[in-house]
């Protein structure tokens, strides 16, 4: 049998088993029952609240989507709204849910009152001599509360990017999105219409896509393809239901503190942990912006990096050789971008069965961190360096950037790539032509941040 035959025997193979066993890539593969809907972050900490004092009488007469904002479509306009329209219903069950208020029918109040029209007129036909003591109901309870406010932003594309390679007719890539829904909901007194409190709540929405491919020509004639892909995108009618949850828990918790209403005295020291905790993400949240998990001054006044590197040297042999060394160096910071970096760092030139020699560099540059606020951010550089070789002191410059991504507050993952332009052409004891010698780095290390920096106000 030929080569390209058993290929595309083993390709359908595994095409098929693949598509007959969807559940291998976690994909549906048929219908599933009806379930109970999922719980948020925040469900579990509105129903394990402590218990008020009294409960508070409350009506939700209309909380709506207030943006007017429609899906996005790629062809022609969409009419579908991009928020859910039953927002009243997912605040009315929050309120349920938090134990600290009994919330009445408001938002439908005239099909209520046509109900018990009906009750009325139905007791008192067929009621006979009791009429007017039958056909009574109970009053209708009053609200002490009333909550307003909606949904009042949604904004697409907060955020967005991606990441990809493809090498020789093999690909991967992932890209995300992040959008952005914004509630609003105030407490208003019926007795005298005043507004005790007004909060507001914030939650993105997230959208990803993993996806690889492949595709090589077998022969001349044969071109053997695969794709596989998974998207997922974040339910939007979860994500309004995590931020009015959150808006009821910081409308509880905010009156406690304003001494609107007041929880029951079992244990005051459950609530004043709540509190606590509320307080300190008040405090968090002082200097947070659109993305930014760490205020300014989480990153040091002063770091201490290592990096392991990659280095090849561009000269006048051939057969570079990429031999593996290190970097040490101190960092110190004159504001939030910029900051001012001396190093060590060992690196080999060889090239391979002509040239090796281990060289150890010294290095002053000078750097910028682009988004000092965020989590991620690129950083580029430059600067000038020196070593000695051959009983003589060598100068170059250098040139380079990359990516750190903060795991903790004082710990940062970097991914560099530098590029080393030598002043002279003997890095390989050859002179030859016009060209300098260069080098070609790129590395992985930790910045390790100390030093409390001043915190503005």
């Amino acid at each position: 049998m030929k080569t390209h035959s058993l290929i595309k025997l083993a390709f359908l193979t595994v095409t098929i088993f693949s598509l007959h066993n969807c559940t291998l890539f976690n994909l549906p593969n048929g219908s599933e029952k009806s379930t109970l809907g999922e719980n948020t972050y925040y469900s579990p900490k509105i129903r394990n609240l402590p218990p008020p004092k009294d409960k508070i009488i409350v009506g939700v007469y209309k909380f709506r989507d207030q943006t007017g904002q429609y899906k996005a479509a790629e062809n022609g306009a969409s009419w579908s709204t991009a928020i859910p329209q039953g927002t009243t219903t997912i605040l009315l069950k929050a309120l349920e849910d938090s134990h600290w208020f009994t919330p009445i029918e408001r938002e439908n109040i005239g099909n209520l009152m046509n109900e018990r029209q009906i009750i009325r007129s139905t007791r008192k036909e067929y009621a006979g001599n009791d009429a007017n003591e039958s056909s009574s109901l109970p009053p209708l309870l009053f609200a002490g509360l009333l909550l307003e406010g909606g949904v009042i932003s949604y904004d697409t594309n907060v955020m967005t990017g991606g990441i990809g390679a493809r090498y020789f007719g093999l690909g991967a890539g992932a890209q995300y999105r992040q959008d952005r829904i914004t509630v609003y909901l105030r407490a208003v007194s019926t007795s005298t219409g005043e507004i005790l409190k007004t909060v507001y709540t914030s939650k993105t929405i997230l959208s990803t896509s993993v996806n690889g491919n492949f595709f090589r020509f077998i022969d001349t004639e044969r071109l053997l393809e695969s794709d596989i892909g998974v998207t997922q995108n974040e339910p939007v009618q979860l994500a309004v239901t995590e931020a009015i949850e959150k808006a009821v828990l910081s409308l509880i918790i905010e009156g406690v503190k304003d001494n609107i209403w007041a929880n029951k005295q079992k244990n005051p020291f459950d609530f004043n942990k709540i509190i606590d905790d509320y307080s300190s993400e008040e405090k968090i949240n002082d200097s947070r912006i659109i993305g930014n998990k760490f205020p300014d001054q989480d990153r040091g006044k002063m770091s201490v990096f290592a990096y392991a590197e990659g280095f090849k040297i561009k000269d006048d042999y051939v057969n570079a050789k990429m031999n593996i060394g290190g970097k040490l160096g101190f960092k110190y910071f004159f504001n939030d971008y910029l900051n001012a970096e001396v190093n060590v760092n060992a690196v080999t030139f060889e090239n391979e069965g002509i040239f090796k020699k281990n060289v150890l560099m010294s290095e002053l540059n000078l750097e910028c961190l682009l988004l000092p606020k965020y989590k991620l951010s690129p950083f580029i550089y430059a600067g000038a360096g020196m070593f000695p070789l051959s009983n003589k002191t060598l100068y170059k410059a250098q040139i380079g950037g990359g990516l750190e991504y903060l795991v903790s507050q004082n710990l940062g993952l970097r991914a560099v790539s530098q590029y080393d332009l030598g002043f002279t052409d003997d890095w390989d004891n050859l002179i030859n032509g016009k060209r300098k010698d260069m080098g070609v780095r790129i590395g992985l290390g930790i910045n390790y941040y100390f030093g409390s920096k001043k915190t503005k106000n």
